[in-house]
């Protein structure tokens, strides 16, 4: 009788203490935070299509899973910029649609915008999208196009930190200076190189050096200051440049009109550093400064 007795409580005993051990692990698994994801966003809509859209989304796509860091969401719509429940068709709605499991801004921690043109964005979708870099302390890293987009949108030309004028030398090999090579996405680069790219030249306004952090810049010594349709005159051509813009942190370079761009290792890191930047997982303060 006691042998019985002193085996039950041993496997009493064994199963108290399996369960203590898997408790910690489910109460770890359940407060572990959601991996880092990214919404990255390319456009495919207006009549002008850059064909390295595509290779930039893959891009993105296989830096965040080759690292861990996120993952991305690839779309060729603005449907999850919203902070509201998304509805697809159905007859569950408000309005006879039925609620969708697709995500919304709540569910990201940085955009990723190769866009172009006004896209389809309505009223509260602007609202909800100047908030969640504002107010939500979340990312935005535009690529290339992002600053020829909503041009009937000022705010965004604001948040961004200049909109598109021209790009007179179409592409060619850019002589390019880094300004700040403290900055984790330029510690790559030489402090002076060369890029086969299409480079974008910002309008006046809203651009202004007192409100960017230009990280590299064109060489203006070194390029053709009377080629057609070339509407700056003071010489300063940024490539890259970031900027806080409420509780967020914005990125924008010109690189990566061409696909072969995407290819390029330096090109890939600096876009990469500007995602964990944006996202809080690197430092750095911008420091808006004249032209050196």
């Amino acid at each position: 009788m006691e042998a019985r007795t002193r085996r039950s409580f041993l496997k009493s005993l064994s199963v108290v203490t399996a369960a203590a051990a898997v408790a910690p692990q489910a109460a770890l698994a359940q407060t572990a935070p959601r991996p880092r994801r990214v919404l990255a966003i390319g456009d495919v809509h207006t009549a002008y299509q850059h064909d390295s859209v595509s290779h930039a989304l893959a891009t993105i796509e296989r830096l965040g899973t080759s690292t861990g860091l996120f993952e991305t969401y690839i779309r060729t719509d603005t449907q999850l910029i919203t902070k509201s429940p998304v509805y697809g068709i159905g007859k569950y709605g408000p309005g006879g649609e039925r609620r969708s499991n697709a995500k919304n801004l709540n569910d990201f921690d940085a955009i990723f915008f190769y866009g172009l043109g006004e896209e389809e964005l309505r009223d509260d979708q602007k609202r909800d999208l100047l908030s969640f870099i504002h107010d939500d302390g979340k990312g935005f890293v535009g690529a290339h196009s992002a600053i020829d987009a909503f041009f009937s949108w000022p705010e965004y030309g604001q948040m961004l930190g200049a909109y598109f004028d021209n790009h007179p030398w179409g592409v060619f090999k850019a002589p390019v200076i880094v300004e700040q090579p403290t900055f984790p996405g330029f510690k790559q680069f030489p402090r002076e190189f060369y890029i086969q790219d299409e480079i974008y030249v910002a309008t006046d306004k809203p651009y202004s050096r007192k409100d960017v952090d230009v990280l590299a810049r064109l060489d203006a010594s070194k390029l053709d200051m009377k080629v057609k349709d070339l509407h700056r005159t003071d010489g300063d051509f940024p490539v890259a440049w970031v900027k806080q813009y409420g509780k967020g942190n914005v990125f924008y370079s010109t690189f990566g009109h061409p696909v072969a761009a995407w290819d390029k290792p330096e090109v890939q890191t600096m876009y990469l550093e500007a995602l964990k930047w944006s996202m809080g997982l690197t430092q750095y303060t911008p420091r808006p400064h004249p032209i050196s």
